[in-house]
């Protein structure tokens, strides 16, 4: 148009109140192959972490994307998941949990199931401080009785300190005398849930399906050991690495050494 009309280019941008800068201006090409390598070292790492969890990572480690470029090349990737919709009713008296306002108030505990490759079933005993989502321990064997559910509850009070209260199911292995005389002598107070509803202990279900989706979902065990391993060193980037929505996509241990300092959490070095 402007060779046609014989302008240049001053009197073309003059006329059209372009600036000149912006018409020569030519953009620079991005190399996106940073940031690809990186999502997809993270989610092979982690496949069921979604674009938010990933870009927390990304930040972390001082990478300063922006996060629209991030988003895009995330889902050129197509590494962005699939949700399948709920059909729920809707809840008509709602109580939300309370956040305790110190740690060691209140520790939700509960049990889960899985199988070996070879079909032989398994048991996890879960234990969470709700104050700051960190998991203080998961037991796995065949079998936990009440007698091995108090001993792991003493390890954990060994660096962690007993709690104000547990809360929990009503199990076999919850409701029993056992646990019952720990608590008695420890000062613990047992908080249980009614029958059939577990979204009064919702901190440990939650906890209960991040653990499953990661860890028991995502790798076939042939043997207990193997489920052991993998599972300490999960642990150890829950509660260390892995940003919480919850927490101000801080960590557990960054939440609690920021919020209570004087708590020890030198569990997992």
């Amino acid at each position: 148009m402007r060779q046609e009309h014989g302008l240049s280019v001053r009197k073309s941008c003059k006329m059209l109140k372009l600036s000149r800068t912006v018409y020569n201006y030519q953009p620079m090409p991005l190399d996106d192959g940073p940031i690809i390598e990186m999502l997809t070292t993270l989610a092979d790492h982690q496949p069921r972490h979604g674009f938010r969890k990933l870009f927390q990572k990304i930040r972390r480690q001082g990478k300063g994307w922006n996060h629209k470029r991030v988003y895009r090349v995330y889902c050129a990737l197509k590494l962005n998941l699939r949700r399948k919709g709920k059909k729920r009713l809707p809840s008509r008296h709602p109580k939300p949990l309370m956040v305790p306002s110190t740690a060691n108030y209140c520790w939700s505990i509960d049990f889960m199931s899985d199988a070996l490759y070879g079909g032989q079933r398994f048991r996890t005993f879960n234990v969470l401080d709700d104050f700051n989502r960190e998991a203080l321990a998961i037991e796995v064997d065949t079998s936990i009785q009440a007698a091995r559910v108090v001993r792991v509850l003493d390890q954990v009070a060994m660096w962690r300190g007993y709690p104000i209260k547990m809360r929990m199911d009503n199990g076999p292995e919850l409701i029993s005398v056992t646990l019952a005389d720990w608590a008695e002598l420890h000062g613990v107070v047992l908080e249980f849930i009614q029958p059939g509803k577990p979204t009064q202990n919702s901190y440990v279900e939650r906890f209960n399906r991040t653990y499953r989706g990661e860890v028991l979902d995502q790798y076939i065990f042939s043997r207990l050991s193997e489920v052991r391993e993998i599972t300490d060193r999960w642990l150890i980037e829950y509660n260390e690495e892995r940003p919480h929505d919850s927490l101000g996509d801080l960590t557990p241990n960054e939440y609690l050494t920021m919020k209570q300092p004087e708590i020890s959490t030198n569990k997992w070095h």
